[in-house]
């Protein structure tokens, strides 16, 4: 079976595959990224990276520091806690970029880091904006981030991959942001979720570097953990420059060089014919029109024309963050408010995502329009994007913003609402007091395919089954007849940051938001088996610890949270998906009204990837080695200590 890019990548960078093993969807594999990014978190990762007894960071090429989210905090805790992390990166000889250099993301690809081919992860969860310069960029958690300063290493599942193919051209004042708000609402039904996504079609190469950059960076927000541009001539041509910039200011050999960008072009990877997708969605880019996102939801959207009849007032709004704070997002700005204010009710926060860019936008005289307008600069970085510094929401505010999320709470009191909206449309809305349209758009249907072929046919063989795992399990099964079962409901936030409970405190706490009937139902060795995203929600990990504590098996699901999978298996807990098996209950419990089922016995056998009760089998994906080794060993952080010795 042909490969996709992603898999391609994935195989590329995976550590212990046999010769001639490639690496598919759904595969368990170790992995050695190119790079790892972190910022402020650099702090929490020191802490965990001690904590497993390492003392020296294997590859100091591979880790990243950029300061970049709470930079506007000039208090002696918070200046403190940069300075620790400044010296362990000069300790270590780890590549240092301080507050004030800009978002972490721009400086990855400004600096090369992110390239071509890579896999490169960061301890955010916006790093699948390297999917726009043909990287593989994907969020990891902090204990992967500790792992992989350790030993280098940590582990991934492939996932699974969605083909967007994009038709056309957008229309003159269409830009990425608008392009990807409108896949958000017009695919809003998990069509991509936990996938990773590869962009194709001749559209692409109407889509600037700026505009990719926007929409591999949102994929986030679209639900997916990557969003794969195609190496073309547009990227090769912006890659030059960066060979430039970096020839310019390096004192030896530079990360990027031209000669190399052609040694890239020439070797670029294109997806296999006969490789496999899970499902093929389509856009018309001469379709799409601006659309707001809002309020507090990314995935519900308005068609610009319709909105603006609405005249909704707005008190602040907001041009910076890492999908919309680069030279064309100032342009586009500058062009609206040229020889116009903003409106006097209205605060307009701007920030630009690196220093590079604002000395750009400086020199073009994009900034100077923005200031006088009436825009408040702030410092390159994130700031009131994640509800920090400077310009956050009150209660009862109303903001228009480029950045990526408007979820509720996130920009600052949950009582204030958010909609999101392309630069123009920010800038336009600034100096109407309300939300505008610079420019006057003909409503259109979007024009969209869906191609869904579900899950590849793969060859069925026994899986090894390392020492010390089970190979089979029997128990009972427990229905949770819910979808996106959120870690509140899983582990209570009343108990997340009790430190001192014991492991029985923590099990008898377990499920007691989603179920108060959990604990008297629940038994040593029942598998859970629920709906679609189960573990959606907060990253806290006692969600999955508390299950094992309380004697669960392991969890079966029609899908996961990525966050909450990497959790479990990071602290040695067994879940998987099994849609079929998922169907199969819910319609036999159909008619139930209780939120904790006893279903019948369950065996799953590892060896055979198989479950079966009531009579029936149900295949599932093979549990690799390195999955099995996880849990093994009790955990990531166990298995690193291990490879310490």
């Amino acid at each position: 079976m042909g490969q996709t890019v992603v898999e391609k990548i994935a195989t590329a960078h995976a550590v212990g595959l046999e010769p001639g093993q490639k690496a598919y969807s759904g595969d368990f594999i170790r992995i050695r990224p190119a790079h790892v990014m972190t910022h402020d978190n650099s702090s929490a990762v020191m802490g965990k990276f001690k904590s497993i007894g390492a003392t020296k960071v294997a590859d100091p090429r591979q880790p990243v520091f950029a300061i970049d989210h709470d930079i506007q905090n000039k208090s002696e805790a918070n200046l403190a806690k940069y300075g620790k992390i400044a010296a362990f990166a000069s300790e270590h000889g780890i590549d240092f970029y301080p507050a004030g250099t800009g978002i972490s993301h721009q400086v990855m690809i400004e600096e090369g880091y992110a390239a071509p081919g890579r896999l490169v992860v960061g301890s955010d969860s916006h790093s699948n904006i390297y999917g726009a310069v043909a990287a593989l960029g994907t969020p990891i958690v902090r204990t992967d981030a500790a792992s992989i300063w350790a030993v280098g290493t940590t582990w991934w599942q492939v996932r699974p991959v969605a083909r967007v193919t994009l038709t056309g051209q957008p229309q003159p004042g269409v830009v990425g942001k608008d392009i990807i708000i409108a896949l958000c609402g017009l695919f809003n039904n998990d069509e991509v979720l936990n996938a990773a996504v590869e962009f194709a079609g001749d559209g692409v190469a109407s889509l600037p570097m700026d505009q990719r950059m926007s929409i591999a960076n949102m994929t986030t927000e679209w639900g997916a953990l990557a969003g794969v541009f195609p190496f073309d001539t547009v990227l090769r041509d912006f890659l030059y420059g960066r060979a430039d910039y970096l020839a310019a200011k390096a004192k030896g050999t530079p990360r990027v060089t031209r000669e190399l960008v052609d040694q890239w072009y020439a070797n670029r990877l294109e997806a296999d014919a006969n490789a496999h997708y899970d499902v093929d969605l389509s856009l018309d880019l001469s379709t799409v029109t601006p659309h707001v996102s809002g309020p507090n939801h990314v995935k519900v959207m308005h068609a610009l024309p319709e909105i603006e009849k609405q005249r909704v007032k707005i008190d602040k709004a907001y041009l910076l963050s890492c999908v919309n704070a680069r030279l064309d997002d100032f342009a586009e700005a500058a062009r609206v408010l040229t020889g116009k204010k903003v409106a006097g009710h209205v605060k307009m926060y701007v920030a630009a995502a690196s220093t590079n860019v604002q000395r750009e936008a400086e020199g073009l005289g994009y900034w100077r329009t923005l200031i006088d307008a009436g825009a408040i600069m702030l410092p390159a970085g994130c700031g009131p994007c994640i509800g920090l510094g400077q310009g956050t929401l009150q209660a009862g505010e109303v903001g228009i913003s480029a950045t990526n999320r408007n979820f509720k709470g996130r920009m600052g009191h949950r009582d204030a609402q958010v909609y999101l909206a392309s630069p123009a449309v920010v800038a336009a809305s600034a100096a109407a007091g309300y939300i505008a349209a610079p420019t006057q758009y003909a409503s259109v249907k979007a024009r969209t395919g869906i191609t869904v072929h579900g899950k590849a046919e793969r060859p069925t063989a026994a899986t090894k089954i390392v020492e010390g795992f089970p190979a089979q399990v029997e128990g009972r099964v427990l229905w949770l007849p819910i979808d996106n079962l959120n870690t509140d409901g899983i582990y209570g936030g009343d108990l997340t940051y009790k430190d001192n409970l014991t492991h029985e405190e923590m099990a008898a706490g377990c499920m007691l938001n989603y179920d108060p009937e959990f604990q008297t139902i629940a038994q040593q060795g029942d598998v859970i088996v629920s709906g679609r995203n189960f573990g959606t929600g907060s990253s806290r990990e006692q969600a999955a610890t508390a299950l094992d504590y309380r004697g669960i098996r392991c969890v079966i699901a029609a899908s996961f949270s990525e966050t909450y999978k990497r959790n479990a298996f990071n602290n040695g807990f067994v879940v998987f998906e099994c849609p079929e098996l998922v169907d199969y209950l819910g319609e036999k419990f159909g008619d139930a009204t209780a939120k904790t089922v006893v279903g019948p016995d369950i065996a799953v056998d590892y060896q055979k990837s198989v479950i079966t009760t009531d009579g029936k089998s149900f295949p599932f994906p093979p549990l690799s080695t390195v999955a099995q080794e996880l849990v093994v060993a009790g955990g990531a952080e166990n298995m690193v200590r291990g490879e310490l010795g």
